[in-house]
């Protein structure tokens, strides 16, 4: 494991990925649905409500159009209407997984991660692949058949979206974040939906010693392997980067490479967030703005943006637009967890990554 530095600076990155995963996932849900809200869509709302560029979350819809389009839960997570985080699926895993640890230990099984699921996750805050497995668990079934058994979603992104406290209490050890999102991603996934979880505990496992964003991205891309669609499609957007092509060409180029996969599937938001995070640059709401404003998959891709860029500048970067309206409060559908302060989270995550180091 590669030192961190202080603990203070330790403590500060933890709370920082905390923060980002929230603050990332409240800017893109109010248009978190990619086959509605593209790309051009999204910067043409961000036009109308004069967001452009974006530095804050999402507006209201200006009165008499635009609502309808947005998500349900518009009202509680657009500018100005923001009093703690949104309940999210996105946040959901990352306590799922801070419980499962503080419980099992880093010895953990893929049997005991479904267990803990049947019992503190409400089976209708479930989607796709996860849905699928909570039945198959239901049902008496066990791992691996769990993620195989009538699951169409098994290269979907809700495995990359639980890895982030792999990643978190592993500070500068990718391998080892990644082991730890395998063994719980293949409750319900399979193939690139594996891949895209070790790759993502990977990346921010990184980001706590990494130099710059692209050092983290390479360190990333060594734990899965080089010719997965994941890793080329990943590669594909660092070189488009270097060739200092515009953000919005290298989308569009990767977009059409990865055409007919679905806006949910895990290599296309792959592509959208390491596009976010190069562009980003290290600037925390540059990349959480320019992931969101990728489309796709906006909200767990946001999250995981802001997960990344949190742990590189710390909670202290991180502007009070993001944090204040957050109110150091998360609402969760996870039993025990509502209305559980996010300092508390990331204080229990520290205690866990210290314990390993």
């Amino acid at each position: 494991m590669t030192p961190v530095g202080t603990e203070p600076e330790l403590a500060d990155r933890v709370l920082g990925g905390w923060l980002g995963r929230i603050a990332g996932n409240m800017l893109g849900k109010p248009v978190e649905q990619g086959d509605l809200w593209t790309r051009d869509r999204i910067d043409d709302y961000l036009r109308q409500t004069s967001a452009l560029p974006l530095t804050d979350y999402i507006p209201a819809p200006p009165p008499g159009g635009g609502a309808i389009d947005l998500r349900p839960e518009w009202r509680q997570c657009v500018r100005g209407r923001i009093h703690g985080s949104c309940r999210d699926d996105d946040v959901d895993y990352a306590i799922l997984g801070l419980d499962l640890l503080e419980t099992h230990g880093f010895g953990f099984s893929t049997e005991q991660v479904g267990d803990l699921w049947l019992l503190r996750l409400p089976y209708l805050q479930t989607f796709t692949a996860e849905r699928a497995a909570y039945r198959n668990l239901a049902s008496g079934l066990k791992p691996p058949l769990t993620a195989t058994y009538d699951n169409p979603y098994q290269e979907w992104i809700g495995a990359l979206i639980r890895a982030d406290i792999y990643g978190w209490t592993s500070p500068g050890a990718p391998r080892r974040a990644a082991a730890l999102a395998r063994r719980d991603a293949v409750l319900s996934h399979t193939g690139n939906g594996v891949y895209g979880a070790m790759w993502a505990a990977a990346l921010i496992s990184a980001a706590f010693t990494a130099p710059t964003v692209r050092r983290a991205l390479d360190e990333a891309l060594a734990v899965v392997p080089a010719s997965s669609r994941l890793a080329r499609t990943v590669r594909r957007v660092v070189a488009l980067h270097e060739t200092r092509m515009p953000w919005e060409d290298t989308l569009t180029t990767v977009a059409e490479e990865t055409a007919g996969l679905g806006w949910i599937h895990t290599v296309p938001n792959a592509a959208v967030l390491t596009a976010g995070l190069l562009y980003g640059d290290g600037d925390f709401t540059r990349t959480i703005a320019l992931t969101v404003r990728g489309g796709l998959d906006t909200d767990s891709n946001g999250a995981t943006a802001g997960s990344v860029a949190g742990v590189l500048t710390g909670a202290e970067a991180i502007g009070g637009q993001w944090k204040d309206p957050l109110e150091d409060t998360v609402r969760s559908a996870v039993f025990g967890f509502d209305g559980v302060r996010i300092s508390e989270l990331a204080e229990r995550t520290l205690r866990l990554a210290q314990a390993e180091a």
